[in-house]
């Protein structure tokens, strides 16, 4: 035992790694090893040989164990020794530079907006971006010559050989959801939409996907007048001016009657446009009255009920009051030189539980 002992000492010594280390185990006190063997040989010995032998072929054993653990420590100390002189890192350095997150900056628009409408009483209601072409259009009065149903304004739903069902299409307003909501609620109702709509439409001012917000507001005595307070309160403090000056224009949609389209003051100085001063007027959104085959079609009585309704870009809106020249700039360009227009340096609160910087 003492020729095994000094044999595998020194084998374990002159080990140059910790794959030789394991073999030297497997071949000294593995299963198959030499000690392994030897303890084996016990079963023919004299009870006498057993009580000699035995201890002896433990303690060398363990003494080789022994070994094998202090060497494979000092091997790993070893390639740490290493690792420390071949590789370092200077603690004097300067940190690098982190960029600040913030929202995007249509969501942080959004998020002001809800604010706003929140404290005058309206709640937010969401619907599905892909819906049938009768919440999107019929329910809304839109007939079926309108030129919004055509293939070059709106996005249809591939549909399979033998697809019965009724078509869909990528939502082009955000008007859908204030029919569910309609059926889902009832009356009184007072809402905002806003969400991602979907058109065939890209240059400046126009993209194919872009963000609206739509109002709705119905109750028994409910006029115009309403619906002017409303929006002259959401522009001067959306824009932050008081007594902001509106202006509403006849027009006609089908979901509402009458309609009016919506300018507010603004003027033109050394290319920049101003809000709220001057004698220029710059349109904003579309509002009327809702009209009463929409209000049906929402499962609610005209004869009861009425109501009146808006809807405005919050791509555009959040251009106007930030000075952003290009639509596209949003969603196709490195946002980062949005800081030029104020986003980075904006610290207030937003429904992520945060500040937008």
């Amino acid at each position: 035992m003492d020729d095994l002992k000094q044999k595998y000492l020194k084998l374990v010594a002159d080990a140059a790694d910790e794959s030789a280390l394991e073999d030297i185990r497997l071949a000294a006190v593995g299963k198959k090893g030499e000690v392994a063997l030897k303890m084996r040989e016990l079963g023919k010995m004299t009870p006498e040989e057993r009580q000699t032998v035995g201890p002896a072929l433990n303690a060398l054993k363990d003494e080789i164990n022994s070994a094998l653990a202090a060497k494979k420590a000092a091997l790993g100390d070893a390639a740490l020794d290493e690792r420390l002189r071949s590789e370092w890192l200077d603690v004097t350095l300067p940190v690098r530079a982190q960029r600040v997150g913030s929202i995007h900056p249509v969501s942080q628009v959004t998020e002001e907006l809800t604010a706003i409408f929140a404290e005058m009483g309206f709640s937010v209601a969401e619907g599905p971006r892909i819906d049938t072409d009768w919440y999107n259009f019929d329910a809304l009065n839109i007939p079926g010559h309108h030129p919004a149903r055509a293939e070059m304004d709106t996005f249809y739903m591939a549909r399979a050989e033998g697809d019965d069902r009724p078509p869909h299409v990528l939502r082009t307003h955000t008007s859908p959801v204030q029919i569910r909501t309609m059926e889902a609620e009832g009356a009184p109702l007072r809402i905002i939409c806003p969400g991602g709509v979907y058109r065939a439409d890209y240059d400046q001012t126009h993209t194919p996907m872009f963000h609206q917000v739509e109002g709705l507001a119905i109750d028994k005595d409910i006029s115009m007048a309403n619906l002017k307070w409303v929006l002259e309160e959401f522009f001067s403090a959306f824009f932050e001016i008081d007594g902001i000056k509106t202006r509403f224009r006849a027009s006609h949609f089908p979901f509402t009657e009458p309609s009016a389209e919506v300018d507010i003051q603004c003027s033109w100085v050394d290319g920049q446009l101003r809000i709220g001063e001057g004698d220029g007027w710059m349109e904003v959104l579309g509002s009327g009255m809702v009209h009463p085959k929409v209000l049906q079609a929402g499962g609610i009585d005209p004869e009861v009920w009425q109501g009146f309704a808006f809807g405005m870009g919050i791509d555009r809106i959040a251009m106007l009051k930030y000075g952003i020249p290009d639509l596209r700039a949003f969603f196709d360009s490195d946002l980062r030189w949005l800081r030029h227009y104020g986003f980075a340096s904006l610290d207030q609160p937003n429904l992520h539980g945060g500040l937008s910087r």
